[in-house]
């Protein structure tokens, strides 16, 4: 493959502190992707490595015309390593994966040819076999895809396979950030995209050590809230504040009702209640919540407006 050619095929690898792996990395894609006979282009995405791997990743490019680095400032995470990847990525398929050769490259040929002859828009991963420890890693991951699948309505087994494929206009449309990597089916879902899950193999890791644990958990549950939002209410944020906030100004009126009844017709003493100052918290809490809910429709209108963006993805167009 010439340097200056063309790729059909990208493939999107972000890094951080993977030195020992690297040359064995590099060789594995290159020995799978060659045969096939595309063009394609290897995206190594340094995520601001402490190690050696970045004069490791300057010595190869020079011998593999085939091979791209993009070295980042610092260590941003990698959601946003895998958003720098799709961004300079120029094929018009993308493949992600992991740098700890745990993913196996071998396993990309099949998952291409399942996109483009099922024509689906993303394929995804499943590690049916994983080869983890299990409480540190496996079990967590087991709660999280089936809180994931149950309350966002796309079922797959694993969420968190980095091995995926996509069309690359799928891929340049994501903005990913925090451990929003994980959630990628349910974005690429909110374009109508079409999804199917594969079985992949997956290795044990024999060299490095990994950057994930338990830790995660809790941020993937607080992203899980964030998901649930976007999927529902991204492009109407009054519907979600405005009906809460009217449910709450609708109980605190009722009951600022009732106590007014008490008042007038029954002469209780009614200012020291406790009730009186709920109800009362009711109301501007539901007023609170209105306001922003009309604040986020204008910045939702200011947004897609400054930005040229649409609130639509077009698949084709017949003529």
């Amino acid at each position: 493959m010439r340097k200056d050619a063309n790729p059909e095929i990208s493939i999107v690898i972000p890094l951080f502190n993977e030195a020992p792996n690297l040359k064995l990395l590099v060789e594995s894609v290159l020995e799978v992707m060659r045969p096939l006979g595309r063009a394609f282009e290897l995206i190594l995405i340094d995520d601001g490595s402490t190690d050696e791997s970045r004069g490791i990743l300057r010595a190869m490019k020079d011998g593999i015309p085939e091979l791209r680095v993009v070295v980042l400032r610092r260590n941003f995470g990698q959601s946003a390593a895998m958003t720098a990847g799709f961004d300079h990525a120029r094929g018009e398929i993308i493949v992600s994966m992991d740098g700890d050769l745990q993913n196996d490259p071998h396993d990309i040929s099949h998952m291409i040819a399942s996109l483009e002859e099922g024509g689906y828009d993303l394929v995804s991963g499943w590690r049916k076999k994983r080869h983890d420890p299990f409480f540190s890693k496996r079990l967590p991951s087991l709660i999280a895809n089936w809180l994931i699948s149950r309350a966002t309505g796309i079922k797959l087994h694993d969420y968190g396979c980095m091995l995926k494929v996509y069309r690359g206009d799928v891929a340049r449309q994501l903005f990913l950030y925090g451990e929003l990597h994980r959630f990628i089916p349910v974005f690429v879902s909110l374009y109508g995209s079409r999804i199917i899950e594969k079985v992949v193999t997956h290795h044990p890791r024999s060299k490095g050590k990994s950057k994930y644990g338990i830790g995660r958990t809790y941020r993937v549950l607080l992203d899980l809230l964030l998901i649930l939002f976007f999927q529902k209410f991204a492009t109407r944020p009054l519907q979600f504040f405005g009906l809460n906030g009217g449910i709450l100004f609708g109980v605190g009126f009722v009951i600022e009702l009732y106590l007014i009844w008490l008042k007038l017709w029954r002469g209780a003493d009614i200012g020291g209640r406790p009730l009186l100052l709920l109800g009362v918290l009711l109301i501007i809490t539901g007023i609170v919540l209105a306001g922003l809910g009309l604040l986020g429709e204008l910045v939702i209108r200011a947004y897609y407006e400054s930005s040229g963006k649409r609130i639509y993805a077009v698949r084709e167009v017949l003529e």
